[in-house]
C-alpha cells in the first residue's frame, strides 16, 4: 500500500502563518500537520510501505522535514512547478508513475486528524473516503449517498439538504479505480486543460462510468481542515487532550 500526500499549495488564506513555511508545517498542539499524517500512516496497522508528496510551495521545507524525520522511509517526492497556478487535480496527476494501477492512500497535507481514521480507511478492500457528518456550509466538499452508501455527488457546490456530510480528505483507493482515474485525469488534465480544479471532479466523472466510493462514516473521531487562520485557532482550541 501506498501512502500518497499532496502538499504543493500555497494556503494564502493562512498567510501570515505560511508566510515562511508551508501549511503542512504549521504546528497543532505539539507536531506539525504533515508529522502527524505521516505518524498516522507509519503505525504498523496501517500497513504503508512506500509515500508519495507531492510539493510545491516552499518545498525544499518539506523534503528536509521528512528527510531527517523519516530517514528509513522509501518517500518520493514529486515537485509541482507549476502550484501557483494548478489546483490538487494537477498534483494527483503528477503522482501517476508511482500510484496508476495500485492500492493507495490519499490525503491532503491540511487536515488534523485522529489517527484511527487512517486504520478505519485502511481495513476497507472497496474503494472508500472518510465522511464526517455535521451542520454544512458552502465551503465544504459535501457528498451525497443512495441507500447503499455509495457516493453519487462530491463537490463544494452539491446541494446542501440532500448532503449527509462532508468529505474528510482522505480516500483509499484499490487497484481497479486507480487505473479507471488516471484514464480519466488523462482525458482532463491533456485534452480538456482542467489543471485547476478539485480532484473530487474526476471522481464525479468516475460515477457516471460505473466507478464509486463507499463513504466510511468516520464522525465519532477527530478531524479538521486548516484552510484559514480561523481554522487554525479553532483546531489548537478542538484538538483533544490525547491527541495534543
Amino acid at each position: 500500500m501506498i501512502g500518497v500526500i499532496l502538499a504543493a499549495g500555497m494556503a494564502s488564506r493562512l498567510r501570515p502563518l505560511t508566510n515562511d513555511r508551508p501549511k503542512c508545517l504549521l504546528t497543532v498542539g505539539n507536531r506539525p500537520l504533515l508529522q502527524r499524517t505521516m505518524d498516522a500512516l507509519c503505525q504498523q496497522q496501517a500497513g504503508i510501505d512506500e509515500f508519495v508528496v507531492v510539493t510545491g510551495y516552499l518545498h525544499e521545507q518539506i523534503e528536509q522535514f521528512l528527510t531527517s524525520h523519516y530517514p528509513d522511509k522509501t518517500i518520493h517526492f514529486i515537485y509541482n512547478a507549476d502550484y501557483q497556478t494548478t489546483n490538487n487535480i494537477y498534483s494527483l496527476w503528477l503522482a501517476r508513475p508511482f500510484i496508476d494501477g495500485k492500492d493507495f492512500i490519499l490525503l491532503d497535507s491540511d487536515i488534523l486528524f485522529d489517527p484511527s481514521i487512517a486504520l478505519r480507511i485502511l481495513s476497507q478492500t472497496d474503494t472508500v473516503l472518510a465522511l464526517n457528518r455535521h451542520e454544512l456550509g458552502d465551503e465544504e466538499i459535501k457528498v451525497i449517498v443512495d441507500q447503499d452508501n455509495r457516493v453519487m455527488e462530491i463537490s463544494k457546490t452539491c446541494s446542501i439538504s440532500d448532503a449527509i456530510g462532508e468529505s474528510v480528505g482522505i480516500e483509499k483507493m484499490n487497484a481497479e479505480y486507480s487505473k479507471a482515474l488516471f484514464t480519466e485525469l488523462r482525458q482532463m488534465i491533456d485534452n480538456e486543460g482542467l489543471v485547476n480544479v478539485f480532484y473530487e471532479m474526476a471522481f464525479e466523472r468516475l460515477i457516471k462510468q460505473g466507478h464509486q466510493f463507499r463513504i466510511i462514516d468516520t464522525t465519532d473521531l477527530f478531524s479538521i481542515e486548516l484552510d484559514t487562520v480561523e481554522d487554525f485557532n479553532q483546531a489548537k482550541q478542538l484538538i483533544p487532550q490525547h491527541l495534543y
